[in-house]
């Protein structure tokens, strides 16, 4: 009897054994299948994307029209992969089967998947979307502002803007560098409409919420966050905007009721004026800002010296008057393209921009290739962002440029203000692009003018010009270049509030204002913020980094708290 249950014990053990052989056969077979996949795409993939980058930046620097082209025909040959249809079936057909096991392999399935139905719409029209976008932004990129027959770069315009004390001067540059949007909204009013309809075919209400979707962002969550975050800021906003209204009029001579857009000192007031008894660029004049960003990155432990003599950094004719950091190859080469002058704007830019180049540049090269990249756009952002503002912070000033303490400190209080009217001014900007571009896209037939300006008085509390009916809000090159992306901005400041806070707290356990020389800083961003790249939701990388989700309860401690 004993023998006969061994026997009947150890034929159920082989039943059972042989059932997770069974199931196992068709999970490797799975798992084999999709890695051969993988390494194809990649070896196609990478390959292409690298040669548009490339000619990318050589575009952007050039501003030729043939250079330019190409980039069209490189953009839609990466496109082209990702709209496969067949290899989109076998993605489908390997996620919805959960046979892929590996956590590493499941992560590349899941974003390859969200590539590929992002580019499942008919292949000409994605070829007209693909075209039309770059041929509003060359415009873009060609265009310059001409006032009283002389043409302006971005750079003059601002400068204008911001040092001019001429109500009538300040009215003609402001409004002459809107007309590049009555040049392109035809044709971007079009491509919003070609956009929707292939987000419709997709399954998506429109192209903002698939825009979101598709980069793991949940359109109800980033809506309720935004809700939250004008509740917080409204109020604060309110009072600095008062104090600011009381200064610019008495600087333009003006009531303050008579203010309008153009006495903002930017043409969007994405940035705050300079409110307080501070000249930034003093500090600077002796200064080589490309050297300053060298020595600074060098001390946090995260030097960029290759990246800047990749980078194409000072103004040019014809060229992209903006600034952008791209990664080339996932494999160390990482440029930034940017129009800067040797002053605290210029020094500002360089800040931003290299720090989304420490974050590409100090990925993990040991991950697969496609998690070789930020947890997300606003994360790298959020980088950028802790950086950016030590050009106005009085111990980067003394420690960095060898300014006097008495004369850094002279200007501390009213940076820290400064600093804090800019935040705020930015927050209440992104809630306009956000929430304009959202409803753009869900209703493209409105009266889209009416729409930006009574989005401006909501949101900025400014005035519209009188009778003013124009295509303003298509002069931000965003809106065509960057589709469904300017709310990442103001995510990524709250991350960044974030991170200092944990730095500070946990890190350095001190309130250390410009990390200059501190190499834990560096460490701690290289370990838990860059190396992970995509291998984690970026929720669940900024946990593991701060020990918390994204919350937006540091950036009012930091701001509307001050």
């Amino acid at each position: 009897m004993q023998s006969y249950w061994k026997f009947l014990l150890g034929l159920v053990l082989l039943i059972v054994l042989g059932v997770i052989a069974f199931n196992q056969v068709p999970t490797m077979k799975t798992t084999s299948e999709f890695e051969s996949f993988l390494a194809q795409h990649e070896a196609q993939v990478s390959s292409l994307t690298k040669e548009e980058s490339l000619a990318y930046v050589k575009a952007t620097v050039s501003g030729n029209e043939a250079d330019y082209q190409k980039v069209s025909e490189l953009s839609l040959a990466v496109d082209k992969i990702y709209a496969n249809k067949e290899d989109f079936q076998k993605l489908k057909a390997w996620k919805e089967s959960n046979r892929i096991k590996d956590p590493l392999l499941k992560r590349q399935l899941d974003l390859l998947y969200l590539d590929y139905l992002g580019n499942q719409i008919d292949e000409k029209k994605l070829e007209e979307m693909i075209n039309l976008q770059t041929r509003i932004e060359q415009k873009f990129n060609t265009y310059r502002v001409e006032v009283d027959g002389k043409k302006l770069t971005d750079n003059e315009v601002l400068e204008i803007l911001k040092t001019s004390t001429d109500n009538q001067e300040l009215e003609r540059v402001w409004k002459a560098s809107k007309i590049i949007g009555e040049l392109v909204a035809p044709d971007l009013l079009i491509l919003v409409k070609l956009r929707n309809e292939a987000a419709r075919e997709l399954g998506f209400d429109n192209f903002h919420q698939m825009q979101l979707s598709l980069s793991e962002q949940d359109p109800e969550e980033i809506e309720a966050l935004f809700d939250e975050l004008d509740e917080l800021t409204r109020d604060a906003f309110a009072r600095y905007k008062q104090e600011m209204d009381i200064l610019l009029a008495q600087r333009y001579k003006i009531a303050p009721e008579d203010l309008r857009p153009w006495h903002y000192q930017n043409p969007f007031f994405q940035q705050a004026p300079q409110l307080y008894d501070v000249n930034l660029d003093q500090f600077y004049a002796d200064q080589d800002p490309v050297e300053l960003i060298r020595q600074y990155y060098a001390g946090l432990g995260m030097p960029v010296d290759d990246l800047i003599s990749r980078s194409d950094l000072y103004e040019k004719p014809g060229k992209y008057q903006h600034a952008y950091c791209i990664d080339i190859d996932r494999e160390g080469d990482t440029r930034v393209v940017a129009s800067i002058k040797p002053n605290a704007l210029g020094l500002y830019t360089l800040l931003h921009e290299f720090g989304h180049a420490a974050y590409f540049k100090y990925s993990d090269s040991d991950m697969p290739w496609r998690l070789r990249y930020p947890a997300h756009t606003f994360t790298t952002e959020a980088v950028a962002i802790l950086f950016q503002d030590m050009q106005s912070n009085s111990v980067w000033i003394h420690e960095m440029t060898g300014t006097s303490e008495v004369a850094a400190q002279r200007i501390r209080e009213a940076c820290q203000r400064q600093t804090v009217v800019n935040a705020l001014v930015l927050s209440r900007w992104i809630q306009v692009m956000y929430r304009f571009e959202k409803s753009l896209y869900e209703n493209p037939d409105q009266d889209i003018n009416k729409l930006w300006w009574d989005l401006v008085e909501k949101y900025q509390m400014l005035k519209r010009p009188e009778g003013r009916d124009q295509a303003d809000w298509a002069s931000k090159i965003h809106i065509t270049s960057y589709p469904a992306y300017y709310h990442n901005y103001l995510l990524g400041n709250l991350l960044a509030c974030q991170l200092k806070h944990y730095i500070d707290t946990e890190v350095l356990k001190s309130d250390s204002p410009a990390y200059i020389g501190q190499t834990e800083v560096g460490d701690y961003l290289r370990e838990k913020v860059f190396k992970p790249g995509l291998r984690y939701h970026w929720n669940e990388m900024i946990e593991k980094a701060t020990g918390e989700k994204l919350t937006p309860k540091y950036h009012a401690e930091q701001y509307v708290g001050s």
